[in-house]
């Protein structure tokens, strides 16, 4: 076994690395970029090596630098994680001529199934069912439009050396498909340094169910079962879960099968994943399957996969790059249960998850992370005060349950959810209950489209009610006053009268409303929230660290909040809501925003504008594209008028807020 070990990743995948290695005695080196000097991955290594400026490209991707800080700490091997340089052959094959132990498969399995089109050419010549499509060399944007019209719409536009849903866009008509096609080959050229795409049939009703394969350098392959990841957002996961729902344990068999005997035909070592769409066989329960991809790495939902097996597949990662034998046969597995991960990430699904930066002003988990057999666990590469910068990925932790089945799995994720308490920055948290709670996930009536098919409950949700709200402001209020009581009772901050009640009134801003709320006291102490015509009678007692019993009405209720400056969160047991404080004074005079300014909705780089000047444009039309957090964001005209001024040019850098463009009334 190694003595030590580098993790060139961050993050979440590089804590969750470390803390399997310490457990097995193995020492860490970590490495950083300028952006992740302090970073939770950093303190959780023993040693730790500077790479580069914030840029991936210029740090997590410099295999040059990473090769030589392993060199220069005495590790034996090197952990890719995912994402970076996981899946890239040159790497493995550096790590290898530097005498390094590379943590996954050989290069040449990397290469035979990195390449989309290739890889899709190597099963068919196994016999594995794959979708209708071209997977050829000649990417002539003519020819792959003719391509696309002999399929039939829809079509998938995939990028060959792609992953995560970056540079994949569906089209659904032919005038869709040359702008597409350009965003593609934009994304991807970006992401993966290739711009060579396929085109497929879109399956109408597609799942994604993927089979996790481990390898060894033995000659022995087995699958770990199948998890169900059909919960997508643009092309990624938002929920993974395992055993998926309605499998049966012949159609389990047949696809772990093709899956072992896809990762045997490239010579396979270690983790992997193959991924297939499959689509309901009409008339029958069953499914049909189709090849998609095999994922040469780890993926980041596989703690379901541990969870229904009670296996740590970092462990069995190390013991087989270290030349052992895979810990178990085929006929020894078993499915114990049900697990679901909720990826939470920093994005605003009102906004078409529109990536979010900031700071983690708050940041309360259910429970620690832990890596032993639990109902809960957390896994983050992220603390309390740290910065999501938009630099990576929008992925700030996952959540994992585990339940004897899925009914109960469901119960916790939800209860789990309402515990997971992020301020600072916007988040998907509150979405992700929404999704968990719909009827098409409640009923395991799964596929790609199921955010999209549930739109009506999922997106501008009133997130809580106004006066459970203005409840918690006045909870957060009154317990401020109280800490600033003293035995003096003229200084007392109670509001009582010698004659009469009192009557404190705040200005808020309520779900985009500005709203009077007021805090009546009767001369006996009791009191009354007001908000409108309607009145409550109130009460409201301190439980420390932001919680609050609260009576509201017949109702009683417990509160936890929030309060940085005029920002006051308020969380409850079905919702959560951000409640301004409006200082009337100190906003006086605020003339109103100008509209004919078009502003970066998050830090970025200019891909693209879209309009030129003294261009007439419409209201929502496409006037630039930006690239954030690695994938690519449209922004679009707020109104009708003509561009007076772009202000910046492709390539540039922009801050949150910075303006793109002018433009001018018509």
């Amino acid at each position: 076994m190694f003595k030590k070990i580098l993790i060139a990743n961050r993050g979440e995948i590089a804590c969750r690395v470390a803390a399997t290695a310490k457990r097995m005695g193995i020492q860490t080196v970590a490495v950083y970029s300028d952006a992740d000097a302090h970073a939770k991955h950093v303190m959780a290594c023993d040693e730790a090596v500077h790479i580069g400026p914030p840029s991936p490209k210029d740090s997590y991707l410099r295999s040059d630098r990473i090769i030589a800080a392993a060199l220069a700490t005495g590790a034996q091997a090197i952990h890719p994680g995912y994402g970076f340089l996981s899946e890239n052959e040159d790497f493995a094959q550096a790590c290898a001529d530097a005498g390094l132990v590379f943590i996954g498969p050989p290069a040449s399995a990397i290469k035979a199934m990195g390449l989309k089109a290739e890889s899709k050419r190597l099963m068919a010549q196994a016999g594995v069912p794959l979708v209708p499509g071209y997977h050829g060399a000649d990417q002539d944007p003519a020819l792959l439009q003719r391509e696309a019209d002999a399929i039939g719409y829809p079509v998938l536009i995939k990028a060959s050396a792609g992953g995560g849903g970056k540079g994949m866009r569906v089209v659904n008509a032919a005038a869709e498909f040359e702008a597409a096609l350009a965003s593609c080959k934009r994304e991807a050229i970006n992401s993966f340094g290739d711009d060579a795409v396929l085109i497929e049939r879109y399956v109408t009703r597609p799942r994604h169910i993927e089979i996790q394969v481990f390898g060894d350098t033995h000659g022995q392959c087995i699958y770990l079962f199948e998890r169900d990841c059909s919960v997508q957002r643009r092309h990624q996961k938002v929920l993974e879960e395992a055993p998926a729902p309605g499998m049966s344990d012949t159609r389990r068999r047949e696809m772990g099968e093709a899956a072992v005997a896809a990762a045997k035909a490239v010579g396979y070592v270690g983790a992997g994943t193959v991924e297939f769409i499959a689509e309901p066989i009409e008339g029958t329960s069953d499914l049909r399957f189709y090849f998609m991809e095999m994922n040469t790495r780890l993926q980041v939902e596989h703690p379901v996969t541990e969870a229904i097996t009670g296996l740590d597949l970092v462990e069995w990662q190390l013991r087989v790059a270290s030349g052992q034998s895979l810990p178990l046969k085929q006929d020894e597995l078993r499915i114990h249960g049900h697990a679901i991960e909720a990826r939470i990430c920093a994005e605003n699904p009102d906004k078409q998850f529109m990536p979010a930066t900031g700071t983690l002003q708050v940041y309360r988990t259910p429970q620690a992370a832990s890596f032993e057999r639990s109902d809960v666990r957390f896994d983050a590469g992220v603390r309390e005060g740290d910065t999501i910068s938009p630099y990576y990925d929008s992925m700030v932790a996952k959540l994992i349950v585990w339940g004897a089945d899925r009914a109960q799995a469901l119960a916790r994720l939800d209860a789990a959810l309402a515990q997971t308490h992020i301020v600072g920055l916007h988040t998907n948290v509150a979405f992700l209950r929404r999704v968990v709670a719909s009827r098409s996930f409640a009923d395991a009536d799964l596929d790609t489209a199921l955010i999209e098919r549930e739109r009506a409950v999922l997106f501008d949700t009133p997130p809580l009610s106004a006066e459970l709200a203005a409840a918690g402001v006045m909870a957060h209020a009154l317990a401020s006053e109280q800490a600033l009581q003293t035995a003096d009772p003229w200084s007392k901050r109670d509001g009582w009268r010698l004659f009469g009640g009192a009557r404190r009134q705040f200005d808020l801003e309520l779900h985009g409303k500005h709203q009077v709320v007021a805090l009546e006291r009767a001369h006996g102490g009791t009191m009354t929230l007001v908000l409108g015509e309607q009145r409550w009678p109130f009460a409201a007692v301190a439980r420390g660290d932001g919680r609050h019993d609260v009576q509201l009405g017949e109702r009683r209720v417990s509160l936890t909040v929030y309060a940085f400056g005029e920002r006051v969160t308020v969380f409850a047991p079905e919702a959560v809501a951000t409640v301004g404080k409006v200082d009337v004074l100190a906003h006086a005079g605020e003339g109103a925003v100008d509209v004919g300014r078009l502003t970066a909705p998050m830090p970025g780089k200019v891909i693209a504008f879209l309009a030129q000047p003294g261009q007439a444009v419409k209201q929502g039309q496409a006037l630039a594209v930006m690239e954030a957090m690695k994938m690519e964001h449209t922004i679009t005209s707020p109104r009708d008028g003509k561009v007076e001024a772009l202000l910046y040019a492709p390539g540039d850098q922009v801050a949150e807020g910075g303006e793109l463009l002018r433009l001018a009334a018509t």
